[in-house]
């Protein structure tokens, strides 16, 4: 296990593939941890060096009191790959893990030379929605929400599979104060303004099923930035890297070999 000490913060990252290889990072979603990405990495080219970690208030890494902004998760990331000098990486999104994307290519294009903006948007929810959801697990627990984001994060057939628990469980096992800190981090973000004036390579991944960034809502944000490419992946959900890791895998290396990141 890694632990980055980033002063304020100390966060839990993992390497893999070649330590001089081209970078590509991984951010993970709302309630879960860097093991989001297992069934996907295995499955890129050789030569790549492959970060992952878990944002403040997620898996290994450490749990402040909340609320966070959404300034310091992209703080955060962009301090911790200061620290790894990692420079001109492919930086692969997914849902608040997008949302931090797009944050960091704003404000370090040395970092960031091209995104993956998956199953997000540059704006998602209204603040209100996300203001009762904090309320609700104030008062009754990650729990109370596991049943309801299941059904949003999986097509049905996933949900039906055994292998469902083990993600239900990655969710409610994560820090109450760590889930409400990012969910209010979302609930003030409006990115639509700063994304429209990327100018960089992206690819938008979507999953036809998903009940939490359905398709159009990706596509209108990748949209945003000029020449922008767009991938559905059908009967999954919000978390299509882990349904069809196949296809994913295939549409990722696919942008890697477009960009000549490989």
């Amino acid at each position: 296990m890694n632990i980055s000490d980033l002063g304020d913060i100390k966060l839990h990252y993992r390497e893999d593939g070649d330590p001089n290889g081209a970078p590509i990072v991984f951010a993970n979603s709302l309630g879960t941890d860097l093991r989001l990405w297992d069934k996907v990495v295995h499955l890129l080219p050789a030569g790549l060096r492959i970060i992952r970690y878990d944002k403040r208030g997620h898996g290994l890494s450490d749990c402040p009191p909340g609320p966070y902004s959404m300034g310091t998760l992209v703080r955060d990331t962009e301090k911790l790959l200061d620290q790894l000098n990692v420079k001109g990486a492919v930086f692969v999104g997914l849902s608040i893990g997008g949302m931090i994307a797009q944050g960091l290519a704003v404000k370090r294009l040395d970092q960031v030379r091209a995104l993956v903006l998956s199953n997000t948007a540059a704006k998602i929810g209204q603040p209100e929605m996300w203001q009762d959801r904090i309320a609700a697990t104030r008062q009754n627990g990650i729990e109370a929400l596991a049943d309801a984001t299941m059904e949003r994060w999986f097509s049905r057939p996933f949900r039906e599979s055994n292998e469902l628990t083990a993600w239900r469980n990655m969710m409610v096992r994560q820090p109450i104060e760590g889930y409400i800190g990012c969910c209010a981090a979302i609930s003030g973000t409006d990115f639509y303004t700063p994304t429209s004036g990327l100018r960089l390579p992206v690819l938008g991944i979507a999953g036809s099923e998903d009940g939490s960034t359905p398709p159009d809502l990706v596509r209108e944000t990748v949209d945003l930035v000029p020449g922008s490419k767009f991938h559905l992946i059908r009967k999954a959900g919000h978390l299509p890297c882990v349904e069809r890791p196949e296809e994913y895998a295939t549409a990722l290396t696919g942008f890697l070999r477009d960009i000549r990141h490989i």
